[in-house]
């Protein structure tokens, strides 16, 4: 197990620059194996992790600029390590679902090899300047998947998306340079490490400034109302793997951050803007609902349906409670497999007909039924129905933050129902009725390459739906560990007040 996280950061990598030597016949082949055992190699990470133990594990460390602290430290615990299993899973899956017919297939292939590399990266970094590397990096891979292989604004999207999240990521790293000097003043020596950050007890004031910029960065990744204008234009403009990938873990970069960053280092902070950043939240869900509701393409109904969960999952970490983060977790994690897999529909749908607009369908489930099966599954998790996948994560997150308060509990979980309204009657207008459109009744049903994506992403959506504990246990320790931190570092008395005092060994203080 030595030396594992460093080879589960950097193998796509060097396998994307090897990938230039192989024949465009086999580059696909090639590029599947690659993100398989990529896939291998984090499965196997999950096995040897000891969910008893808190804290982080698999740890490297390294001096890269020792004069400034900036280390090579990595590390992972049950939050990130069940978010790095889903970067390389729904990278797997991503490449499978890319016709071979795709216009420079080799270039996207790679591209997205370096993507994957950048998605580790971010979730096991535990220096800053390595995680804003990383964080940056990510940005140029999927610029150039968007603005490539994209729709006809894809210029414009491409260009939108990074615009916002670069502008973002500068003013998180202005914050994070000004915490190096503060880590500098209070022990005299420089330090990205955020394990060390972790044991600064930082004043109020100093803590909402530093709050601010790191919430800006993390705010417009996620992203959260009123930064959200760029990913319906990039989800709209992406090929299909590339709103795959966008959706299911390049979103979650910002919402771990928060988990990783803000939270710990800044818990006064966090209690401070916890009611502004809840009703943005509430803001946040409710109207890219009624957006969605008002759509009639289809990917983009999806694509504001995204930006509407992720309102919830920013509602579980504020929860600030074992309850609320944890479901948050599994909410990052169902709604990247549920997201991720309606979006290949959306592909499925758009490859046979070139149209996502929903008025260009009706009957569908008489035309295509195993399509409209798995459709109808992962409508039914998106809406949070029991059983499935959307329902634990979405649950936990509701009543964690109910405890926090009723009121906006009782709106958040109302809106559930606005949720159910938008999704249900885009299924009912596409799949139910007659076959008004001749061109629709010649469709063919799913094919061998499209079972091979969705049929796993359904098991996953039953299966952890039924029994979410191989997740939950893991993630619910680690959480228990960053609440206990919080609580220990606040210096005020309301932050001690909403904060519970949780008992962990001290193990996991370490």
């Amino acid at each position: 197990m030595n030396h594992i996280l460093t080879i589960l950061i950097f193998f796509p990598a060097l396998a994307g620059l090897m990938g230039f030597l192989v024949d465009k016949k086999s580059i696909k082949p090639y590029v599947v194996s690659i993100t398989l055992i990529e896939l291998f190699i984090s499965l196997y990470l999950w096995y040897g992790f000891n969910s008893a133990e808190i804290g982080m594990q698999f740890v490297e460390q390294a001096n890269l600029i020792e004069a400034f602290g900036v280390q090579y430290l990595i590390g992972i615990d049950g939050i990130s390590l069940f978010l790095v299993i889903l970067s390389t899973f729904m990278t797997l899956i991503g490449v499978v679902s890319i016709s071979d017919d795709t216009e420079d297939l080799r270039e996207l292939l790679l591209t997205i090899l370096f993507l994957e590399m950048t998605m580790v990266g971010v979730f096991v970094v535990l220096d800053a300047i390595l995680f804003y590397l990383f964080w940056e990096l990510s940005l140029v891979p999927m610029l150039y998947i968007i603005g490539a292989w994209g729709g006809n604004k894809r210029v414009y999207a491409s260009i939108k998306f990074f615009l916002y999240t670069f502008t973002g990521s500068i003013i998180m790293l202005v914050g994070m340079l000004y915490m190096a000097y503060l880590y500098y003043q209070a022990s005299g020596t420089w330090s990205f490490s955020l394990l060390e950050w972790y044991r600064l007890q930082l004043p109020l004031d100093y803590q909402i400034w530093l709050f601010v910029a790191f919430f800006l960065g993390l705010a417009i990744k996620v992203p959260m109302f009123p930064f959200h204008t760029w990913l319906p234009y990039a989800h709209g403009q992406a090929p299909t793997v590339g709103s795959v990938i966008l959706a299911a873990v390049l979103l979650k970069m910002g919402t771990y951050g928060f988990i990783r960053l803000s939270l710990p280092l800044y818990p006064d902070a966090t209690v401070y803007f916890l009611t502004p950043i809840a009703i943005l939240s509430l803001i946040m869900i409710i109207y890219t609902a009624m957006v969605a509701y008002a759509q009639k393409d289809l990917k983009q109904l999806v694509a504001y349906s995204s930006i509407s969960h992720m309102g919830v999952i920013i509602l579980g970490i504020f929860a600030l409670n074992p309850e609320g983060i944890t479901g948050s977790i599994f909410l990052m994690i169902s709604h990247g497999i549920v997201s991720g897999a309606l979006f290949l529909l959306v592909g499925v749908i758009y490859d046979r007909r070139h149209t996502k607009m929903i008025d260009e369908f009706g009957g569908l489930a008489s035309v295509m039924p195993r399509y409209a099966l798995i459709f109808g599954i992962m409508a039914m998790a998106s809406v949070g129905l029991p059983l499935t996948i959307g329902f634990v994560g979405e649950f936990l997150s509701l009543v964690g933050f109910y405890k926090y308060s009723h009121i906006m509990g009782i709106i958040a979980t109302g809106t559930v129902v606005v949720g159910a309204i938008y999704m249900l009657s885009a299924y009912k207008r596409t799949f139910f009725g007659k076959v008004v459109n001749s061109e629709n009744s010649k469709l063919s049903d799913l094919n061998l390459r499209e079972y091979l994506t969705l049929i796993p992403l359904t098991i996953l959506v039953i299966v952890l739906g039924i029994y979410p504990k191989p997740i939950l246990k893991p993630v619910d320790e680690s959480v228990k560990a960053i609440i206990s931190l919080m609580h220990q570092k606040a210096v005020t008395e309301e932050a001690k007040k909403i904060i519970p005092n949780i008992k962990i060994g001290e193990e996991a203080r370490k």
